[in-house]
């Protein structure tokens, strides 16, 4: 039953994001907002037939610890649910971070190139940062919000990976706001395999932490501290911690 959801649901997702894509196109010509208001009802049609065909609902908790102005969001990153999900329910439009490559994906591709996010140019090298800080100044300055994700990639359910101060730095350098986010997709929709369960996921919003004046390395063991510590709080059984995995462990060793 649960490989058969899955198909359903992936059938799902191909059927509608063709006639989206296509309208994305079409609306190009539009201001930035309507573009936006317009891509972010994919999303919405993913997670509503997430929880449709495979069960999956969600709760938030914290919204009110977002503040009245654009942040930089860190979150723990499980799946692609999450994703789907900041785009679609932010107070506040937001932009993510991602490597150029996705932009030549058809009909994804085109709805988040149409978006004006924040890409990077790996083969910059060092300067690929510089440009990430340009870009999000200027995101920031829109009033829109940036969603980074620290670990830099998907994380298996119970695992802790390697925080880097790109997120930190980046927010240094703006004067913006943290927010740490802690999320539990994992279990419902994982990286691998492929079939996805039904089951609740829980987005648990932090409160800002400040950058003004600060070193990245102390606001990155900061922001880790808080995600892996709600991480072992909203989904306990998933996590058999260790002296070197504990949050502390972790937290000592990012400081050092």
């Amino acid at each position: 039953m649960p490989l058969i959801r899955t198909l359903l649901f992936l059938v799902f997702q191909a059927v509608t994001v063709i006639p989206f894509g296509i309208g994305c196109l079409l609306i190009a010509p539009l201001p930035l907002h309507m573009r936006y208001a317009f891509t972010i009802r994919w999303p919405r049609l993913v997670l509503w037939g997430a929880r449709v065909i495979l069960g999956i609902r969600w709760q938030v908790k914290g919204w009110e610890n977002l503040p009245d102005a654009p942040v930089v969001l860190l979150s723990k990153h499980q799946s692609t649910w999450e994703t789907l999900f900041y785009v679609a329910y932010a107070p506040r439009e937001v932009c993510f971070v991602f490597k150029r490559e996705l932009l030549y994906l058809p009909f994804f591709g085109w709805g988040i190139g149409l978006l004006n996010m924040i890409h990077i140019n790996r083969s910059q090298g060092r300067d690929a940062f510089e440009s990430v800080v340009a870009q999000g100044q200027r995101k920031l300055d829109e009033g829109r919000s940036i969603v980074m994700f620290p670990e830099g990639t998907r994380i298996p359910v119970g695992k802790q990976g390697q925080y880097k101060s790109g997120g930190a730095r980046l927010a240094i350098r703006t004067g913006a706001l943290i927010v740490p986010i802690a999320v539990n997709s994992g279990h419902c929709w994982p990286k691998k395999p492929i079939i996805k369960s039904p089951g609740l996921i829980t987005v648990s919003v932090g409160p800002a932490i400040q950058t003004a004046n600060r070193r990245p390395d102390q606001v990155n063991a900061e922001v880790m501290h808080w995600i892996e510590s709600e991480m072992r709080r909203i989904d306990p059984d998933a996590y058999q911690d260790t002296p070197g995995d504990t949050p502390s462990g972790a937290m000592r060793e990012a400081t050092t």
